[in-house]
């Protein structure tokens, strides 16, 4: 009996230990910026007309450069059957990006998409930016820093930036004039749900710091633009509907002057590519001006 007494005490103190030393590791432990910080890599896709208006893909939390890939080949060329170019843009986890989701220069960014907006297929006046999940936070936090964007499909997007996918996930995503935006922090009542690999309470349970949400939303109001959202009705990672949700409400609240829609579809977060149709009839309505 005694030695069960001090297996359990030692099992319990060992626990504490590990636990202390996770919130330490957590609170101080900052990775250091990577060697490809502020690189992007993008690849372009063009039709054969003239001023053909530019489509700036982003994926999401995977990495790569998403929008080369063959999953999202047959929509990239019904996007060029209707005389949009393509823009794929990796941002992390290819060649030349850093090979994690921290502190990705939203500056470095916006420059490339500008500098191969002076391709003389491309109309340079009429950029939108179509990113999926973390790649949906991108491109509002990007529409909403440059007013010259002029359109914003965000699909499974959050409303507020999220921290960086770092062991430690005490940076943000994102940086903006070598300043890291603001970001929901890592809550410790999180642990447990993401132990069981229960990303989307674990989201729900860092939603609750409320003063972080507040201090990390992002400023939809700024955008220049028509805005599309989608969110999904069975959403595995992340509760889009309700973020969507806020971001709607944001713009209600601020009398969004431009055109807005959020459209739910049924199924998990990665089913968007069903639902396209929508994508075209937004651009198509709202944004392809001939």
């Amino acid at each position: 009996m005694q030695l069960i007494k001090r297996i359990l005490v030692m099992t319990v103190f060992l626990i504490v230990i590990l636990v202390f030393g996770l919130f330490l590791f957590i609170k101080f432990y900052k990775p250091p910026l990577s060697e490809n910080f502020g690189k992007i890599d993008t690849q372009l896709f063009v039709g054969y007309s003239d001023n053909q208006p530019l489509i700036v893909a982003f994926g999401g939390s995977n990495g790569g450069n998403t929008w080369t890939g063959e999953f999202w080949t047959e929509i990239r060329n019904k996007f060029l059957q209707k005389g949009y170019a393509v823009l794929s843009i990796g941002y992390f986890r290819t060649e030349n990006t850093p090979a994690t989701l921290d502190r990705i220069s939203i500056n470095a960014i916006y420059d490339s998409i500008k500098k191969v907006s002076n391709h003389p297929k491309i109309d340079k006046d009429r950029i939108a930016l179509l990113g999926s999940s973390k790649g949906g936070e991108l491109v509002l936090n990007i529409a909403s820093r440059y007013s010259d964007v002029d359109a914003v499909i965000a699909i499974v997007p959050s409303h507020v930036s999220f921290p960086g996918l770092t062991s430690s996930a005490n940076t943000s995503s994102w940086t903006f004039n070598d300043k890291e935006v603001p970001f929901v922090p890592f809550s410790y009542q999180a642990i447990p749900s993401l132990i069981k690999r229960n990303n989307y309470r674990a989201c729900e349970i860092m939603l609750k710091n409320k003063e972080a949400v507040i201090n990390a939303t992002i400023e939809v109001e700024k955008i220049n633009g028509p805005i599309l959202l989608m969110s999904a009705t069975n959403d595995e990672v992340w509760p889009s509907i309700y973020m969507s949700e806020e971001i709607v409400n944001r713009l209600k609240k601020n009398q969004f002057k431009h055109y807005y829609e959020i459209f739910s579809f049924g199924g998990g977060h990665t089913e968007s590519s069903k639902h396209f149709d929508v994508v075209f009839k937004f651009l198509d309505e709202h944004f392809k001006i001939n």
